[in-house]
């Protein structure tokens, strides 16, 4: 049973003493004035209860730092609380203990001097400076505490009408401030640091913050409650209206808007002709949306299911326009040059003449960026009088983007490829897929191994996306797919695919490319005519030359746009421009040349040999340097080079040992010297297949004491026994050397093939030299080796 109370007046007229029994608190604080129910488990809690009954009713209430501990020691209680008086006691049957207490006065607990059988301490009162008459802002404070106080009210919080009528009647700021904080929602944390805060005004600005910030969230609390509110009426709302409008319509005997609905979809059916699983699928839906709430979530999934089932082009193609000579025509008007591509174009086109339905390959174009193999899409679609669909793979990780997501997760949606079709509204256009060498894969399965159905013309009949869950026909679509490299295409992907190589272009493809192509391009996006800006054949290599150095077009092309924009400034001011580009004008529309032939030696050196790289945006120079340095015969190779370039290194090393028998270095020169092999440019990492025989002249250029031709560029791997081994990429390779300058290029014999069917143009400027072994090499490239050779 409750103890009786003791007659208790203001705070301020009850002398502490100065050791009373301390109750830590978990996770409350009391304020001074404010009367607080607490429930005590801990034995040393209720022992520190039970003696301050004994003596006079005071206990020093501090809150834990962490309330996860039961018996904290000193360190984890707060340093300042509230000396508070005990009005009434509960003792439970399970031991624990209900005491009523109200809040006196803030004190700093000094110390404990008692932990055992419960805890003392120390206190000293906290007590705020002399009270001062408020001044204007004081007065305006309170007021506005009061104010936030009625309109939490109003806003639905929780205040018992008797704190009003004490806070109406409080003038004094700082027992205001402890009534509205104890009557807050705050944190521990929160709550401490009011307690903390010793004078009135202070701590009254810092609880009307607090009490700003609740009537806001209970403002928002409001409107949304209201708007919950609205959006269920409304729907009830609508319900009866529809049912009542349902009645009114069979009274009257109204066609029902539902079954005209139904009926389109029907006749919708019908109209594209659906082969028999899928029709069959369309009637299962549509009984089930007959069954279904018209405003339920599963109405609205069937509806955009039947939407996407009725619109796909089942059965609607376009008619091929097969005419070889208008097809060539049209990727003459199109593409410059790409004759080997053309060619295999035109032939595609001839089998399905021939036969109809005849399953072609899948064609895959690669190249560097910029060589035209999307547009190459665009030509075969316009020629064949086909719609033209693009579906950019780069970066797709998820299988769901090509087969679809399952009907079963909200917002499911087709694949890639029944979108693109249902875009087309053809079941035959040409679809480009683009990227295919950037697919990636994650948890959610293998992107190129979805499409291993889509493109084998034995499977793709009977395609399945996830979400139509019918068997679509593939097999009219012309697909045609574009990479950048071929590594990373998955082997059995690769497979189902005819790649088609696009090289990049000379410099003289380049003027033919801009004069056809870009600059009436440029000119008619940017406003100008033929008379307003011309280009000089003088201007457009001095722009190929110095600001651009890709296989490709489009910094080409942004070259020319540029120009194109500063004369469309000039047109635009009202200025009257009939210019043509020359050589000083590309200067001063796009400053200093960007790129120069600084890979070209500026003279025969020892030491030094030009190799070729293939990279993914063309060829390019690749300067070896070789030099000794006293040592024991060691090989250091630095530049960034990859594992692949390392063993080249290793092995024109160990080749370069097997001519000291010959005499054409001295025998002795390893036992007192290493070598330095380094590639220029070491930010850039370095790797392949084809250095092998540049680390090996520039080494022996080096020992023997042989300058190399500066203008003798080379590309080969290297055997033991001096043999050469063929590479790939030679036009890009061969491109970089004639963009550089290079006369002579010694390749494998293998390659000699591969020669034969680079553009007649470059063959001209180009002196290849093919060599089967090392000292073919040599000959070519050590200018006096056949002189010293033994």
């Amino acid at each position: 049973m409750f103890q009786d109370d003791l007659p208790f007046g203001e705070s301020h007229n009850v002398k502490l003493p100065d050791v009373i029994p301390v109750l830590p608190l978990k996770e409350a604080v009391v304020f001074p004035y404010i009367v607080v129910p607490l429930s005590l488990g801990p034995e040393k809690s209720v022992l520190a209860v039970d003696q301050a009954l004994g003596d006079d009713r005071l206990v020093m209430l501090v809150a834990q730092r962490d309330p996860s501990i039961d018996d904290p020691p000193s360190d984890q209680l707060r340093e300042i609380g509230t000396v508070s008086m005990i009005m009434r006691m509960l003792k439970l049957p399970d031991g624990r203990v209900r005491i009523l207490v109200q809040g006196l006065a803030r004190a700093r607990l000094e110390s404990l001097s008692q932990t055992v059988p419960f805890l003392k301490g120390r206190i000293q009162r906290l007590d705020p400076a002399k009270d001062k008459p408020l001044d204007l802002e004081g007065q305006a404070l309170v007021r506005n505490v009061r104010d936030n106080l009625e309109k939490a009210i109003h806003l639905g919080k929780n205040i018992s009408p008797e704190v009003m009528v004490v806070a109406a009647n409080i003038e004094d700021p700082g027992r205001l401030a402890d009534l509205s904080a104890s009557n807050l929602d705050l944190s521990t944390e929160d709550a401490q640091k009011l307690l903390e805060t010793i004078e009135p005004i202070p701590r009254l600005l810092m609880v009307n913050e607090h009490l700003h910030r609740e009537v806001e969230v209970l403002d928002m609390q409001a409107a949304i409650s209201s708007q919950a509110r609205e959006e269920i009426d409304r729907s009830q709302r609508e319900f009866f209206l529809r049912q009542q409008l349902k009645a009114i319509q069979q009274e009257l005997g109204d066609d029902d808007e539902f079954a005209e609905e139904i009926a389109t979809y029907r006749q919708l059916a019908k109209d594209k002709d659906l082969p028999k699983d899928a029709f069959e699928e369309l009637e299962k839906q549509i009984r089930r949306l007959e069954r279904s709430h018209p405003d339920s979530a599963e109405n609205s999934i069937i509806r955009t299911y039947l939407d996407w089932l009725t619109g796909l082009p089942w059965c609607v193609s376009s008619a091929d326009n097969l005419d070889l000579e208008n097809a060539r025509a049209v990727l003459d008007v199109d593409h410059y040059d790409l004759d080997q591509v053309k060619e295999r174009i035109i032939e595609t086109l001839a089998v399905r003449k021939l036969k109809p339905d005849a399953k072609g390959p899948i064609l895959c174009f690669v190249g560097p960026p910029g060589v035209g193999k999307t547009s190459l899409g665009k030509s075969i679609a316009r020629a064949l009088d086909r719609k033209f669909v693009r579906v950019s793979l780069g970066g797709v990780r998820d299988e769901a983007e090509v087969r679809g997501h399952r009907r079963t997760y909200v917002g499911a949606m087709p694949g890639r490829i029944i979108q693109g079709l249902f875009q087309a509204g053809t079941n035959n256009p040409v679809f480009m897929l683009d990227e295919i060498d950037k697919i990636g894969m994650n948890h959610r399965g293998d992107p190129s191994s979805a499409l291993l159905e889509v493109l084998d013309p034995e499977q793709n009949s009977g395609f399945r996306d996830h979400y139509l869950g019918v068997a679509y026909d593939l097999s009219s679509v012309l697909f045609i797919t574009t990479a950048n490299l071929l590594e990373p295409i998955q082997p059995a992907f690769r497979d189902r695919m005819e790649i088609i190589r696009l090289s990049g272009y000379t410099e003289q493809d380049k003027l033919e490319i801009a004069r056809r192509h870009l600059i009436p391009k440029q000119l008619n996006e940017n406003g100008l005519t033929k008379s307003q800006l011309r280009f000089s054949k003088q201007g457009l290599k001095k722009i190929i030359q110095g600001h651009t150095r890709e296989v490709g077009l489009r910094n080409l092309e942004r070259e020319l746009a540029a120009i194109c924009r500063k004369i469309a400034v000039k047109v635009a001011r009202g200025k009257n421009v009939s210019l043509s580009i020359r050589p000083p004008q590309v200067k001063r529309f796009l400053g200093p040349a960007k790129h120069f032939n600084e890979s070209l030696l500026d003279r025969h050196r020892v030491g030094i040999a030009t190799g070729l790289a293939w990279t993914a945006n063309g060829g390019d120079l690749l300067i070896i340097e070789a030099v000794s340095v006293p040592g024991d015969g060691k090989l250091h190779l630095t530049g960034q080079l990859g594992d692949v370039m390392k063993e080249s290194g290793q092995t024109a090393l160990s080749y370069a040992h097997t001519l000291s028998a010959t005499g054409c270095y001295d025998k002795k020169f390893f036992a007192h010297h290493d070598i330095h092999v380094h590639a220029p440019a070491g930010s850039i990492p370095k790797d392949g297949p084809s250095a092998g025989i540049t680390i090996a002249t520039a080494i022996l250029s080096m020992l023997t004491g042989l300058k190399v031709d500066r203008k003798v560029a080379m590309t080969g791997e290297i055997t033991l026994r001096g043999a050469i081994l063929p590479i790939g990429g030679l036009k890009e390779k061969a491109l970089a050397a004639h963009a550089a300058g290079i006369e002579k290029i010694i390749i494998p014999q293998s390659n000699q093939r591969d020669a034969t069917q680079l553009p007649p143009r470059l063959r001209k400027k180009l002196d290849f030299h093919f060599a089967d072994t090392m000292e073919d090499v040599l000959e070519h490239a050590l200018i006096g080796w056949r002189r010293n050779k033994i």
